[in-house]
């Protein structure tokens, strides 16, 4: 259904110290990194699509953080976003919801939430039993 997903980034150094670590956490694969663009981009292991890319907004102007948008990241299991939340505060990241069960959603959403170092927000979630 999707083929990528780009937030924009002003400051490229450092949301790109901050996403590196933050996607290997999760098992993800960088696909591409042009520091002279500047673009970043991660995928699935042994995918091509959908690509999630971290770039400055194409028209040269600074990256504004959107009101009601979110980025959720599959992760392999409740541990892996328990950890992938602690890693996101521990490279600058801001708390927006600690991992936690929310059956509002379903019974087995388990989820963290975070703001990335440009204001971004993401979720991290499982959505497997236990």
């Amino acid at each position: 259904m999707l083929s990528h997903i780009m937030l924009g980034v002003s400051d490229f150094e450092r949301a790109l110290a901050f996403y590196q670590p933050l996607m290997q956490c999760l098992g993800l694969e960088q696909r591409f990194c042009e520091r002279s663009r500047p673009w970043a981009g991660w995928h699935s292991p042994g995918g091509a699509r959908p690509l999630f890319i971290i770039a400055r907004p194409f028209n040269g102007e600074a990256h504004q953080v959107g009101n009601g948008q979110m980025v959720a990241l599959l992760a392999a299991d409740r541990a892996a976003v328990n950890k992938a939340h602690a890693l996101a505060l521990s490279l600058g990241g801001r708390d927006e919801g600690a991992p936690g069960l929310r059956p509002h959603y379903h019974a087995h959403y388990w989820g963290a939430y975070f703001r990335d170092t440009e204001g971004n927000k993401l979720c991290v979630v499982c959505h497997m039993e236990g």
